[in-house]
């Protein structure tokens, strides 16, 4: 099968579109809260609810992957959940609307990246796995950036309800072209046996890459999408231009660490010593960021970037994981570790409020963010020190 094919590269526009709908809703926040009232702490829950659908859907995706393949499974998630949830979206009146639309929105989004992984895990040599992985996600989440400033020209110019309006029919064009162009890999024979989830628990070489698949993701996707803006304006009184330019060259550096995770492993010789390796320079980072929390902004910028690039080891992570999935538990397997790293992601944002917000009316400032940092740095470290126990992948 060629890397590239009209297949892939429709399959590589659904996660485009589940990157943008998972970071679209801070640009909308001040014309909803002028609109229908919806207050950051809606704003907070809706966003949230995205990921609780998007984690809750894993395992029926999984299912779904390996019993009817990913060109049908995509293709009509995305339609029903991701147009579906636009469409509820431009029509909201109230706060709750939001809500019942990014769950939806969740829900449609959940096996956007799961299908193509499905397909380079049963159609592609073990090797290439990591690097495919990587540059989906690379591509993929030019999305999120597109969630940012060019939404903003959008909206401005049609308006935030036509906007909506026209991804719904994006979202519907995108599920078309799945349909259209996708081709499902070739059944297993009936000498497979039939995969469920009690086979992979008992995975042993999984269990230790758990618990950093839960928080490697979770940490980046935190900072970039809810706390450097509050950083940078309360503590190095960063303007709006300022925020922007920062956690715009964070998110590009995201983008390009997944581009580089391929290559790294080659280079470093494992995609599981590769991960040690990134893993050890976000610890250091986030180190740095708790200690120093009052740096010049050019410095934070300089590790908010460092940051963005080698959190990027997701692909790594599931490369690594999938080397011990045997054929018949791809689709589940693949799925089952994404649940952890995604349901990670909304655990992570749920407790850091609280968090911050005690530390906020115990502490200045600097020292607030010091202890949220905190907050990230020790399941990093403890899913770091973990991962040590797991094995080198498994070799086809």
């Amino acid at each position: 099968m060629p890397v590239l094919s009209a297949g892939l590269v429709s399959l590589v526009l659904g996660y485009m579109l589940s990157q943008f709908y998972r970071a679209f809703l801070a640009v909308l926040a001040p014309v909803l809260q002028r609109e229908i009232g919806a207050t950051p702490g809606d704003l907070a829950l809706s966003s949230g609810l995205w990921f609780i659908a998007f984690a809750a859907m894993q395992l029926p995706v999984g299912a779904a992957l390996d019993r009817h393949g990913p060109r049908l499974t995509v293709a009509l998630l995305l339609a029903l959940g991701g147009a579906g949830g636009a469409a509820v979206f431009a029509l909201a009146q109230a706060p709750w609307h939001l809500h019942v639309a990014m769950a939806l929105l969740g829900i449609g989004c959940s096996p956007a990246l799961m299908g193509p992984y499905f397909i380079f895990a049963r159609e592609y040599p073990q090797a290439l796995f990591g690097t495919l992985a990587g540059m989906l996600v690379g591509f993929g989440s030019l999305g999120n950036i597109m969630g940012a400033a060019p939404l903003v020209s959008v909206i401005q110019t049609f308006g935030w309800r036509a906007t909506l309006w026209g991804l719904a029919a994006l979202t519907l064009l995108v599920a078309g072209l799945i349909t259209a162009f996708v081709r499902d890999p070739a059944r297993l024979g009936q000498d497979h046996p039939q995969g469920s989830l009690g086979q992979i628990l008992r995975l042993r070489a999984l269990w230790f890459i758990l618990p950093l698949f839960a928080v490697n993701y979770a940490v980046t996707a935190a900072i970039r999408g809810l706390w450097a803006a509050p950083w940078l304006e309360k503590v190095h009184g960063a303007d709006a231009t300022q925020i922007g330019r920062v956690t715009l060259a964070m998110g590009l550096a995201m983008v390009a660490g997944s581009f580089a995770v391929g290559p790294a492993a080659r280079l470093i010789g494992s995609a599981r010593r590769a991960v040690l390796v990134f893993s050890t320079v976000m610890i250091a980072v986030m180190a740095v960021m708790w200690l120093q929390p009052a740096l010049p902004i050019a410095m934070v910028t300089l590790l908010l970037v460092i940051l963005g690039f080698f959190g990027s080891a997701y692909p790594l992570l599931m490369a690594h994981g999938r080397s011990f999935l045997p054929p018949h538990l791809v689709g589940r397997g693949v799925t089952f570790l994404n649940m952890f790293s995604i349901g990670g992601v909304g655990v992570m944002q749920f407790a850091s409020r609280p968090v911050y917000a005690t530390a906020q009316a115990a502490y200045p400032p600097a020292q607030a963010f010091a202890m949220l940092w905190l907050f990230f740095l020790v399941p990093l470290v403890i899913g770091f020190f973990l991962y040590f126990l797991t094995p080198e992948a498994r070799h086809d």
